[in-house]
């Protein structure tokens, strides 16, 4: 299995265009979304409050994929923490420290929030950037709660907005999501035998899990029938095949054809699954983690979210202070960089790389902002021109973030200047540069300051929790129970897990020297532990076919013997793993696992320059 590479950086990312197929319909709501209030509030003779306003137009950039219910609760309150976070930067506004601090406050909490709910981009940096924004528009003429609800009506338009779609096909979301499962198990079983065969496993297991999710987490009912039921019915027959195909991958034996033609069978009932079965209660996986459970892992001491909002924090008052005691007008731009370069809590380099790509979009956009201030449009050309920046960031924003940047600086220049004609288009345009920089450099400096725990602690930890869960994931399998609730627990735990043991990697391999090197001389276990931790998952799904009166492809079963030898050499190489130390031989090991275990015992034993775990 080839080891995942980090994604381009440097002046070869600031250049390179990615594929974002189907942003058309995103971007075009997004648009009318910012248009709108801006064309109220010169329908109203108020171009400021219509402005102010569209801060709560950013809730447009939030849910998309998620199912119309759950969506409408989601929206709901992203609508009502943008009036919030606006209502509080403006009544902090009376002292640059109080200002920096409620700044800072909100992005604490909103980085937190967004990474344990997993709301997805543009997470926590729009709340702050709300907060830093609102303080320093110039609609002085309203109060903070005057100013709130109206960035609450900015929200309430565009929750109307981006729900219109469930007035056409209610179940959408929840269609794609399957078949797209479907989709990416088929490309898994077309890559079997191949180089890509890992990364595409890996890939379909993200894709079910997000399905599950879509179908699972996001519904108000665990007892659905209906189209819900159905496509429930559908992505268990696809989370079946991928099952049979990971069988067939390790045993190196051939799928039969008709595989493929199955997998394409069930992205096309996705789209109309009215002639499915529903799923039964007991055959529904519990998809990811319950909102209380992801917001107590993500409190635990030393979690990696508790580092980034500490980050956050810190960024925040260290920005704020340093604009302070510079005389920066509009310091809170600042802020918001910082949170910007830290917020998603990514690696060293994307860290840095993020940084960059916003300094130079921000500096190419000064530019384009200052033709925009020097026009001054008023009226139908205001509307036009926040519209169209807003439609041209969402559809670039995914393809090349340095370029979104130059329709980002442009456009919160824009919007900030209030509609009044600025009297002082350099000194605006130069802040904008200053305050961009400093918050970038800031970020980046604190990142380095607050490190992450050592790339191999950290792989390590999860290297072991992964090993954890596929032990306690064993014990419900060696009694033959891998439906009841807490047997379905167990297994969300174990995939979780796995997931966050890629992300370990990802980020190990993102660092700079010893981070890196460290990371990929763990590769090899990490690669073993992750086939462990998904044949585990394999065999529950074949035990449930079984027990659903199928059969199981290619499982020779598991006595309870065989069960407990494997938690037994589990737990060595669990241990082996914290301790750093030399795992000893493993003998009598049954033939399912047995293979996915030797390997694992062999990269953790190896000694490239001294042992891989001894660092």
């Amino acid at each position: 299995m080839t080891a995942p590479q980090p994604a381009a950086t440097g002046v070869r990312a600031l250049l390179t265009l990615r594929a974002a197929p189907g942003r058309f319909p995103f971007a075009l709501r997004a648009a009318l979304c910012m248009g709108v209030p801006v064309l109220a509030g010169v329908a109203a003779g108020d171009v400021a409050a219509g402005l102010m306003a569209t801060i709560g137009a950013f809730t447009s950039l939030y849910g998309s994929g998620r199912p119309y219910l759950y969506r409408a609760f989601m929206l709901a309150w992203i609508a009502l923490g943008m009036a919030i976070a606006v209502g509080l930067g403006i009544a902090a506004a009376v002292s640059h420290p109080l200002a920096i601090a409620g700044v800072a406050l909100i992005a604490m909490a909103s980085t937190l929030l967004c990474r344990a709910l997993e709301t997805g981009p543009p997470g926590a940096y729009l709340f702050a950037l709300a907060c830093a924004v609102g303080t320093a528009m110039g609609a002085v003429h309203l109060p903070a709660l005057h100013s709130s609800l109206l960035v609450l009506a900015g929200g309430a338009f565009s929750w109307l907005v981006h729900m219109g779609g469930a007035l056409f096909s209610a179940r959408r979301p929840e269609k794609r999501a399957v078949e797209r499962a479907a989709r990416a198990v088929e490309a898994f079983i077309a890559s079997l035998g191949g180089s890509r065969q890992d990364a595409a496993r890996h890939e379909a297991a993200l894709a079910l899990h997000d399905a599950w999710s879509a179908l699972v987490t996001y519904q108000p009912l665990r007892r659905a029938g209906g189209t819900v039921g159905r496509l429930r019915g559908l992505n268990r027959e696809a989370h079946l095949l991928y099952a049979d195909a990971m069988s067939y991958g390790l045993s190196g034996t051939p799928m039969p054809g008709a595989a493929l033609e199955d997998a394409r069978r069930i992205a096309r009932l996705a789209q109309d699954p009215a002639q499915v079965e529903p799923a039964r209660h007991d055959e529904i996986p519990l998809g990811r983690l319950k909102a209380r459970d992801a917001l107590r892992e993500a409190l635990k001491p030393g979690s990696n979210s508790l580092l980034v909002v500490a980050r956050v924090g810190l960024a925040s008052l260290v920005t704020g202070l340093a604009g302070d005691l510079m005389a920066l007008e509009n310091a809170y731009w600042s802020v918001a960089s910082a949170v910007l370069v830290l917020h998603f809590g990514l690696d060293w380099r994307r860290t840095v790389q993020r940084g960059l790509e916003r300094l130079a979009g921000t500096w190419a956009g000064l530019a384009l902002a200052a033709v925009l201030l020097a026009w001054h449009p008023q009226g139908l050309w205001l509307v036009a021109a926040v519209a169209f920046l807003q439609f041209t960031i969402e559809m670039v924003v995914l393809r090349n973030y340095a370029v979104a940047v130059v329709f980002i600086t442009a456009i919160a220049l824009l919007i900030a200047a209030g509609g009044r004609d600025v009297p002082d288009h350099a000194a605006l345009l130069l802040a904008r540069g200053i305050d961009t920089t400093l918050g970038c450099v800031i970020g980046i400096a604190v990142f380095a300051l607050l490190e992450p725990r050592k790339a191999g602690d950290r792989l390590r930890i999860d290297l072991a929790a992964t090993l954890d869960a596929a032990g306690a994931t064993l014990e419900w399998l060696a009694r033959g129970d891998v439906t009841s609730r807490g047997a379905r627990e167990q297994r969300r735990r174990l995939q979780h897990r796995v997931f966050a043991l890629g992300e370990a990697y990802e980020a190990g391999i993102g660092g700079l020297g010893r981070e890196r090197r460290e990371a990929e001389q763990m590769w090899p276990a990490v690669g073993a532990a992750q086939r462990v931790a998904y044949r585990t998952l394999a065999e529950c799904w074949a035990l449930e076919r079984v027990q659903a009166g199928g059969s199981a492809e290619l499982s020779p079963g598991l006595s309870p013997g065989d069960l407990a030898t494997l938690r037994g050499a589990l737990d060595v190489l669990a241990c082996s793993v914290r301790q750093a130390s030399r795992p000893p031989p493993l003998e009598h090991v049954p033939e399912v696992l047995g293979e996915e275990l030797r390997q694992l015992r062999a990269a953790l034993a190896r000694e490239p320059g001294g042992a891989a775990l001894r660092l």
